[in-house]
């Protein structure tokens, strides 16, 4: 029996990003870009690389580099940056309070489901940093979704991998793609400064509350966006 209400009540859930928002992994990814882009002789600055970290590969590709490359080497770019990432996967740790907060939301009745960019073997190794598999109901990657963030189809994949409606789910995330796929379902964002984005620039994105990270979030639970699906109980 999934996670929900007696019968007849709508299901309830929390779909979380991961890279950024529980795991931090943002700037291996920087660092893993720029390797990957170096090696195709593409010289971009760390800074930008991490303003679109949190979109798909496919697109942080398209944004960064040139309109009139020679697109036969984007494969390419995108296995090397899977390479070089693949060497931190050891590296990876859990932000503080992730696993309690994936345990509070779980306690309380919600649906969980992680909700990720990732590839399927960078999730799956996010998922070993943070230890927490028994909390959570679902999670989808890129490999679920036809196009990545700020495109909501992985949002949306993971809302029916736990049966939940977008009006009765709250998304926590930590950049402005994240903001935008759940503003795109008008679904409730919780944006975390934790991946290295601004507050400002996370309401900018439409979300409606920003906390420094995970722990915040859970000292904040029976408040805002998730306190009002717990009162729907």
């Amino acid at each position: 029996m999934g996670p929900g209400g007696p019968a007849g009540q709508s299901r309830r859930g929390v779909l979380f990003d991961v890279d950024g928002t529980l795991v931090d992994s943002n700037y291996f990814h920087t660092l893993a870009w720029w390797h990957a882009f170096r090696m195709h002789q593409f010289d971009v600055p760390m800074a930008a690389i991490h303003r679109c970290v949190g979109m798909g590969g496919d697109r942080l590709v398209d944004t960064l580099l040139p309109a009139g490359r020679e697109r036969d080497a984007d494969s390419e770019i995108l296995a090397s940056h899977a390479a070089v990432f693949a060497l931190n996967w050891p590296s990876l740790r859990p932000l503080e309070g992730a696993g309690e907060l994936l345990a509070a939301c779980h306690e309380q009745g919600l649906a969980v489901a992680l909700a990720s960019s990732a590839r399927n073997q960078d999730l799956a190794a996010a998922r070993r940093a943070l230890d927490a598999d028994q909390f959570i109901h679902a999670a989808t990657s890129a490999n679920d979704a036809k196009a990545s963030k700020p495109a909501p189809d992985i949002l949306v994949a993971a809302l029916e991998a736990v049966g939940v409606l977008a009006a009765d789910a709250v998304y926590v995330g930590d950049s402005v793609w994240d903001m935008q796929a759940a503003a795109a379902l008008g679904m409730p964002a919780i944006g975390v400064t934790c991946g290295g984005t601004s507050a400002a620039e996370l309401r900018d994105a439409g979300a409606a509350e920003v906390y420094d990270g995970p722990r915040q979030v859970l000292g904040n639970l029976q408040q805002g966006a998730i306190g009002r699906l717990l009162i729907r109980a």
